[in-house]
């Protein structure tokens, strides 16, 4: 009896070895996967937030989503070598706000500061107070949202202007035949809101204030990142996928910085 009953428990043991060794390997591997892309989403996530917070982006009124997107267009730019290693500046404008609050944010990711935040107008075509309407067509009027790369400065018939490479097609990529540029215009600032209870309109510009458009200007030209954001369910973007971002992330998982991409 004895020796039946150690018989089986000896069984019972080679069996149980056996299915663990089956499936270690399959399961350790699924699990090293898994794990490892939820470790990557949670690092740059951490990332992320941590300039978000140096930045006092909070408290300038950017939306954290709204920044994540910007930073994931960034970075995706930068992995795919469309701006320069040096090149730190981020711009955000977001057309989901109202045009009586200062929705231009200029972020240094290196120095994680933020640079300014200001007024920006969006298009006659794309609504009054706020911007509501979007298009990429020449005569419209209208603002177009996406991922742009700022190019040289020249003088126009709005005075020193800032061109603009659209990179999102059927977004924003007629920007420059549609000559949507960064320019000063009178009617963005206080005394227009105080005037009219909300900021003029442009062609479909980022028209901002022209106390400020030297600064923005030498700031950001030269191939550096603007996100044009707004409520729009139908934009997508290529560089808005998170693929590369966190593959370089998981790459070396120990110490992601955007500077030393």
């Amino acid at each position: 009896m004895r020796k039946c009953f150690w018989g089986l428990i000896l069984a019972v043991l080679l069996f149980s070895a056996t299915v663990i060794s089956w499936r270690s390997p399959g399961a350790n591997k699924s699990n090293g996967g898994v794990n490892s892309g939820l470790a990557a989403k949670e690092l740059f996530n951490q990332y992320v937030n941590s300039l978000y917070v140096a930045a006092g982006l909070q408290g300038s009124g950017l939306a954290f989503d709204v920044f994540e997107k910007a930073f994931t267009g960034y970075t995706n730019l930068k992995l795919s070598h469309k701006i320069p290693e040096n090149s730190a500046v981020l711009t955000i404008v977001d057309f989901s706000k109202s045009s009586r609050e200062k929705r231009m944010w200029i972020v240094n990711l290196f120095s994680k500061q933020l640079l300014l935040n200001t007024w920006v107008a969006h298009g006659s075509g794309s609504g009054m107070e706020m911007a509501e309407h979007f298009s990429d067509r020449n005569d419209s009027h209208q603002s177009s949202l996406g991922f742009y790369l700022t190019d040289n400065v020249y003088m126009g018939k709005h005075g020193r202007s800032l061109h603009l490479d659209g990179l999102d097609s059927g977004f924003n990529a007629s920007a420059r035949f549609r000559d949507i540029v960064v320019h000063a215009a009178k009617y963005v600032g206080q005394s227009a809101i105080d005037q009219q209870g909300r900021l003029g309109r442009s062609f479909g510009c980022p028209a901002v204030a022209p106390n400020v458009v030297d600064f923005v200007i030498n700031t950001i030209q030269g191939k550096s990142v603007l996100f044009i954001n707004g409520n729009d369910e139908t934009y997508t973007s290529k560089y808005l996928d998170e693929t590369a971002p966190l593959n370089q992330v998981a790459a070396d998982s120990t110490s992601f910085d955007i500077a030393k991409l």
